[in-house]
């Protein structure tokens, strides 16, 4: 599997059902990861679940079962919403697998695809919804999607959702659903529109959190390339004869993928794009061919850094360094997985040793860096080929933790301070219980009852 695993632990004892047990164990799942192992048993409990974990730790299979469960005892809807196409058509895929020939129905309501379709599922009345945000509203408004029989929500990759400016759909979302029902929230960070969200629409949830903001896989090998724009392709050219597999590359706009992607086409290479300009038929036409071997280079916008599961990606290459902080993890987490070592290059322009500085930052280590003829810079030497940082950079903003409104206009508002966004709030924390005391009573909620005889819930 694409991800860490706990060795030591089986799913028998997760309060799954055996006809579940069963569907695991034949598609080859034998050993939970954190996520799962932590959040499977309070979520067949039924219990609202605020995960924080990185992309690919297994998430989908940990909110999965619970609902496929909760839905065979309630006859409930399930509905599952996430930020991209890419990502929901990956979730109804493993949904599909799991419930085998059981008669699940699904209904996928993704934007860049026909309605109509979409439509028929859903007057079919499906046991699962698994939509964008954007486009489930459009139905909702048409009188074609009917949550009032929703009884399992689940919010997955929620700052992404918000990043992308959907926080007026998810409250919309939020006060439609019935209130009497179980909300699984799961994010990679917890800034304070997340610990909003929490406290306004779930009912006491258990925190589980897996892994810090900013996480990298041990095995990813990281380096930095001081480039001028002007050599950035004649570098690439040079870093795919070195790596010859499969390379991602990323793109900061849809235009930049879209011409690096056809200058790589003009010099012989199998290369492809996808962005947000693409129609969801193009974008899945490029993502099987670049899964399947295809196509050798998948050129992307960050819609691939949390939206494609992939293995066997040999290189990672930011061609542009991505405008949110937090996507860089995102962005590295597509090589390096089940276990394999992998690579990623980030090209920076003399200028933006700020940002550079950032992600060191976020991910506690300092990446070595080469100029764009290959030398490499020593501490000592890099202000040479550094220049002067940007003073109005994103990176810059976020190092002074404050609002990211400033130039994304009325966005901003809805995503809240990020400087605060690491602390607890937003839900009672899953951790080993100590001597003395049961937890303490926040303000919003009742966060001392205990889970077990080995857990405890802290706010």
């Amino acid at each position: 599997m694409p991800r860490e695993e706990l060795k030591k632990q089986t799913f028998e004892r997760l309060g799954l059902s055996p006809g579940l047990l069963k569907r695991v164990k034949s598609l080859g799942f034998v050993h939970p990861t954190p996520i799962q192992f932590k959040a499977i048993p309070i979520a067949t409990s039924g219990e609202d679940v605020i995960g924080i974990a990185q992309t690919g730790s297994g998430k989908t299979l940990a909110f999965s079962l619970p609902m496929l469960q909760h839905i065979s005892a309630t006859k409930k809807t399930g509905l599952i919403l996430l930020p991209t196409r890419e990502l929901a058509v990956q979730v109804q895929e493993t949904l599909e697998k799991i419930a085998g020939n059981s008669g699940l129905r699904t209904a996928l309501v993704i934007g860049g695809t026909n309605p109509r379709p979409q439509i028929k599922k859903l007057r079919a009345k499906p046991h699962v919804i698994v939509a964008t945000p954007g486009r489930l509203i459009d139905h909702v408004e048409q009188g074609h999607a009917d949550l009032r029989n929703v009884g399992t929500l689940v919010l997955d990759e929620a700052d992404r959702m918000l990043d992308m400016g959907f926080a007026p759909q998810l409250k919309r979302i939020l006060t439609t659903v019935p209130n009497d029902r179980q909300t699984m929230l799961f994010s990679a960070t917890m800034p304070a529109a997340i610990t909003k969200i929490a406290t306004q629409y779930m009912k006491k949830p258990l925190r589980i959190e897996v892994a810090r903001p900013g996480t990298t896989a041990d095995k990813i090998d990281q380096e930095v390339f001081i480039v001028p724009k002007s050599e950035k392709m004649n570098l690439l050219e040079k870093l795919l004869k070195e790596y010859t597999g499969t390379v991602l590359v990323f793109s900061r706009t849809k235009h930049g993928a879209k011409k690096i992607a056809a200058s790589l086409r003009k010099n012989g290479h199998r290369a492809d794009e996808m962005h947000s300009n693409r129609s969801q038929a193009q974008r899945q036409k490029a993502l099987k061919g670049f899964s399947s071997g295809k196509i050798r280079i998948l050129v992307a916008t960050d819609i691939a850094a949390r939206g494609i599961d992939v293995s066997d990606i040999q290189l990672v290459l930011n061609y542009d360094l991505p405008d949110q902080l937090e996507d860089y993890v995102h962005r590295i987490g597509r090589t390096g997985r089940a276990g394999k070592s992998g690579k990623a290059i980030s090209f920076a322009a003399p200028e933006q040793r700020r940002d550079v500085a950032s992600i060191e930052r976020l991910i506690k280590m300092t990446l070595p860096m080469k100029s764009h003829t290959g030398q490499t810079l020593d501490p000592s030497d890099r202000t040479a080929y550094v220049g002067k940082s940007r003073s109005n950079t994103s990176y810059g903003r976020r190092s002074g933790g404050g609002n990211r409104g400033g130039s994304r206009g009325g966005r901003g508002g809805s995503r809240g301070g990020r400087g605060s966004g690491g602390r607890s709030g937003g839900g009672r924390k899953w951790e080993p219980r100590r001597s003395g005391g049961s937890g303490g009573r926040g303000s919003n909620s009742s966060t001392g009852r205990k889970t077990s005889d080995s857990y405890k819930r802290t706010r």
